[in-house]
């Protein structure tokens, strides 16, 4: 499959070693697709690079990697037409830090969401939240002691949260959980609250992830 990958953060970079790795064909998104230290990473690897635009237009399923104050430049960038009618996972979270050191706010009242927010700015894409309550270093074969964890997703689209369920798993998750409608990204946001607070307070310790116990 070929899976274009906006933003080259932590976030965009593991996501995408881990695509290319299980043998997707992917591109990952960036504003300077020349810069040297993307260049380094990107090495001898078969993970291609280009414009936010050009990521757009290659990826059959795109992953949208950048943090929430960049998210309608990348969007302009990357073009309506070239995102129109593909799945989109949306790992974004609506934080603002207003205190040095002290855990981020959801920027974003809870009667709405930013999965909902980039559903309305793309209306012919097919948003699928996913990959906001984990940390990076966990969102590709994640290895805990007490097994592999849960990721919640959710989305209008019936058959892109199939795709994006078959990508989870591919990735080495156990499963996804899938909520419903995007509206519910707003209580995924929040969940990813749990995690980012957890995380401060713990001095940031990011070994955790969420799990449903089931009988």
């Amino acid at each position: 499959m070929k899976i274009g990958v906006l933003g080259t953060g932590d976030v965009g970079r593991t996501i995408s070693v881990g695509l290319a790795n299980i043998g997707h064909n992917v591109m990952i998104g960036t504003r300077d697709p020349g810069k040297p230290e993307l260049v380094e990473w990107r090495g001898d690897s078969d993970i291609s690079v280009g414009t936010f635009a050009e990521a757009a237009a290659f990826g059959d399923v795109l992953v949208l990697a950048v943090g929430w104050s960049s998210v309608e430049a990348v969007l302009d960038l990357a073009g309506q037409d070239n995102i129109a009618e593909k799945v989109v996972l949306d790992a974004n979270n609506p934080l603002r830090f207003d205190a040095e050191g002290q855990p981020p706010v959801l920027d974003i009242p809870h009667n709405d969401s930013a999965g909902e927010t980039i559903q309305r700015r793309l209306p012919d894409a097919r948003i699928v939240k996913a990959f906001n309550t984990i940390g990076s270093p966990h969102m590709v074969n994640p290895d805990f002691p007490d097994g592999k964890p849960d990721m919640f997703i959710c989305g209008n689209d019936d058959d892109a949260k199939q795709i994006a369920n078959t990508l989870i798993e591919e990735l080495g998750w156990r499963t996804s959980i899938d909520l419903g409608g995007i509206e519910n990204s707003r209580y995924l946001e929040s969940m990813a609250m749990v995690w980012i607070v957890h995380f401060f307070n713990t001095g940031f310790q990011g070994g955790h992830a969420f799990s449903l116990l089931r009988k």
